[in-house]
C-alpha cells in the first residue's frame, strides 16, 4: 500500500498597515480577510519589530494630495529600514501612491519587493502564492474596534473635479451591488458591529449606474432593518445633485445619525468654477438650508480647499464669512496642491505661495474652532446618548451621534466608583450627561 503525505503549507505572520481615509482601510481588510483564509496570521496596523519576526510586511499606500503622497513615501522608507534590520523578509506595497508611481517608485526604491495598485488585490495575493476568493468577497477583518465598521458602497468616482486625482487613480464610478452590501452588513452585524459608517469617493451618486436612480436612500433603509445596526452614518456626500430623500429618511429614522459628511471645497463661484465642482454659490446655501430646515438638530460636517489657483483674497474672505454665518458643526480643511494629471495642474498654474495657503488655512481653522465651541457648549448639562469605543486611563472614551471616529472629537466618560455600574462598557451605548467641553471634545458622567 502506498501512503501519501501533504505537506501542510506553513503559516506566515503578515502585517498590514494602511495609509490614508476609511475607503483604504476597507479595501485592506478585505485583503486581510483573504491572507488569513490561506491559514496565515495577519497583524493590522502593527508596528513591525523584531519581536514580531514578521515574513511579510504589506503597506496600503495614500496618493491624493503631497502631504498624504510624502508621509506614505516616509513609511514605505522606514519599512525599508526595519526589512535591513531583519524585522520582516518581504515587503510589498499596494494603494493608491502605487497605482499611479509604480515604476517609478521601483526604481527609487528597489528595496520593496512588489508594487502594486489599488486596483490589483488578486496579484498581490498572487504574488503572496495564493489566489482571489470569490466567496469571500463580502468578508474582511476589522481594524476597527469590533463594534463600528465602514461601508464602502462604491468604487471610483465619475465626478471632474479639476484638483481631485482619484477618478485617475481609481477610474470610473461603479456601485457594489444592493445584496452584496446588506449580505457584507449582515455578516458584520452577526460579528457585533452596531455602527455603520457609509463611505465612497462620492455616495450620492450610488445606484445611478446599476439601477438607473439615486439608491442611497432605499440602501440605507434596507441596512437600518438589519437585527443588531443600531448607528448609520453617512460620509462623503457630494453636493451637487443631493438626493432629498436622503434627508427625510434620516430626519425620521432613528437609527439613522443626524449626521452628514458633505464636503463643500468653497463658496466662490469663481474657485468653484475653477474647481469644476457643478455648484454655484447660490445653489450651495440654498442646499445647506434645506438640510437644516429638513433635518432639525443635525450635525454638518464639511471639508474647505484653501488656495486653489483662482482663490483671490476676496474669494477667501467670502469663504471665511460663509462659514462663520453657516457654523458647520464639523470641518476640516486642507490647502491646494498641484497634482499631476488633473485638470487644475494642465491648465492653470499654481500661483499662490505656500505660506499665503497655510495663513488662509490657520485662519478658517482658528475660526471653526470656536464654532465647535459653541456647538459643544450648548450640549453642556444635556444627556446624550454615547457608543464607547475604548478605555483611557481613568476613563472611558466614545462618541455620540454627532462624532465620527478619527476625524471628530470624542466624548470622555468619568468611571465611577461603584463596582456594579464601573464593569466594561466598550462596544455598548451609555446615557452620558455633558459636564464641560473645550473646543473639540466633551466631558461628561454617567
Amino acid at each position: 500500500m502506498r501512503l501519501i503525505f501533504l505537506k501542510r503549507k506553513m503559516q506566515k505572520t503578515v502585517i498590514l498597515n494602511t495609509l490614508g481615509c476609511s475607503k483604504n482601510r476597507v479595501d485592506s481588510e478585505r485583503l486581510a480577510r483573504q491572507i488569513e483564509a490561506e491559514g496565515h496570521k495577519v497583524l493590522l496596523e502593527h508596528e513591525p519589530n523584531a519581536s514580531v519576526n514578521a515574513d511579510i510586511l504589506i503597506l496600503n499606500t495614500c496618493g491624493f494630495i503631497k502631504d498624504a503622497k510624502e508621509e506614505s513615501i516616509e513609511a514605505i522608507l522606514e519599512a525599508v529600514e526595519a526589512k535591513k534590520r531583519g524585522e520582516v523578509k518581504q515587503l510589498f506595497v499596494f494603494g493608491c501612491l502605487s497605482q499611479r508611481y509604480a515604476s517609478s517608485l521601483s526604481t527609487e526604491i528597489p528595496e520593496v519587493d512588489a508594487f502594486f495598485g489599488a486596483n490589483e488585490p488578486s496579484l498581490l495575493l498572487n504574488a503572496l502564492g495564493q489566489t482571489w476568493r470569490a466567496q469571500l468577497a463580502t468578508e474582511r477583518l476589522l481594524s476597527t474596534p469590533a463594534h463600528y465598521a465602514y461601508l464602502k458602497i462604491s468604487e471610483g468616482c465619475d465626478r471632474s473635479c479639476a484638483f481631485c486625482a482619484i477618478p485617475l487613480i481609481r477610474g470610473p464610478h461603479h456601485s457594489t451591488p444592493l445584496e452584496l452590501l446588506l449580505q457584507e452588513a449582515e455578516i458584520l452585524a452577526a460579528k457585533g458591529v452596531k455602527e455603520l459608517l457609509l463611505v465612497a469617493q462620492d455616495t450620492t451618486f450610488y445606484g445611478l449606474d446599476l439601477y438607473k436612480q439615486r439608491m442611497l436612500a432605499p440602501l440605507m433603509e434596507r441596512l437600518a432593518q438589519i437585527d443588531g445596526i443600531e448607528w448609520i452614518r453617512l460620509h462623503y456626500a457630494y453636493p451637487a445633485g443631493f438626493p432629498p430623500d436622503v434627508l427625510e429618511l434620516m430626519a425620521h429614522h432613528p437609527k439613522i445619525c443626524r449626521y452628514l459628511d458633505i464636503p463643500l471645497q468653497h463658496i466662490s463661484n469663481k474657485v468653484l468654477t475653477a474647481m469644476r465642482r457643478s455648484i454655484d454659490e447660490a445653489q450651495t446655501r440654498q442646499l445647506v438650508e434645506q438640510i437644516r430646515t429638513k433635518v432639525p438638530g443635525i450635525c454638518l460636517r464639511t471639508t474647505m480647499m484653501v488656495g486653489h489657483p483662482g482663490e483671490d483674497k476676496r474669494a477667501f474672505e467670502l469663504l471665511l464669512s460663509f462659514v462663520a454665518e453657516a457654523r458647520f458643526e464639523r470641518l476640516g480643511a486642507f490647502t491646494y496642491s498641484e497634482e499631476e494629471g488633473t485638470h487644475a495642474a494642465r491648465h492653470t498654474k499654481d500661483t499662490i505661495s505656500e505660506k499665503v495657503k497655510q495663513e488662509r488655512y490657520h485662519r478658517l481653522m482658528e475660526l471653526q474652532s470656536g464654532i465647535s465651541l459653541v456647538f459643544n457648549q450648548s450640549r453642556t448639562g444635556k444627556k446624550e446618548r454615547v457608543l464607547v469605543d475604548r478605555e483611557e486611563e481613568e476613563r472611558w472614551v466614545g462618541r455620540t451621534q454627532f462624532e465620527s471616529p478619527d476625524v471628530d472629537g470624542v466624548v470622555y466618560i468619568d468611571k465611577t466608583h461603584d463596582e456594579v455600574n464601573n464593569k466594561n462598557i466598550i462596544g455598548t451605548f451609555a446615557e452620558v450627561t455633558i459636564q464641560k467641553v473645550g473646543d473639540y471634545d466633551l466631558f461628561g458622567t454617567q
